[in-house]
């Protein structure tokens, strides 16, 4: 990732606390600042809070689905994409226009997707 990211916010909304580790610390390493939640209240809480750039989105939250968090975001105008070990199933229509990365996935696919959503943002 490059250099122009050095002012950018990401919000990661993933559950899995060694996966959201690992996002932080790439994220980071490359820049960004980066804030979490484990849990669709905390995400909501920080989305009315915080300024962001962009987000980082599990769909699954402990048996909870993120889609009130993705509402709030569009409603900022806050470009986010999901992220899911089980694909697009499940994902209901209006939300399909977003990006979907496939858990596992690498971090040239994150990097790609993450580049896009600020490019979207710009």
């Amino acid at each position: 990732m490059n250099a122009i990211t050095a002012t950018r916010c990401v919000l990661i909304v993933e559950d899995e606390m060694c996966l959201a580790m690992m996002l932080e610390d790439i994220l980071m390493d490359a820049g960004y600042d980066v804030r979490k939640a484990a849990r669709v209240p905390g995400a909501l809480q920080l989305v009315d809070s915080e300024r962001f750039d962009a987000a980082i989105l599990d769909i699954n939250l402990a048996g909870k689905q993120v889609f009130p968090v993705a509402d709030a975001l569009t409603d900022r105008g806050i470009p986010f994409l999901f992220t899911s070990g089980y694909g697009d199933n499940g994902v209901p229509a209006e939300y399909c226009k977003h990006r979907m990365l496939q858990k596992p996935y690498d971090l040239d696919q994150l990097q790609a997707a993450l580049t896009a959503l600020l490019q979207e943002r710009a």
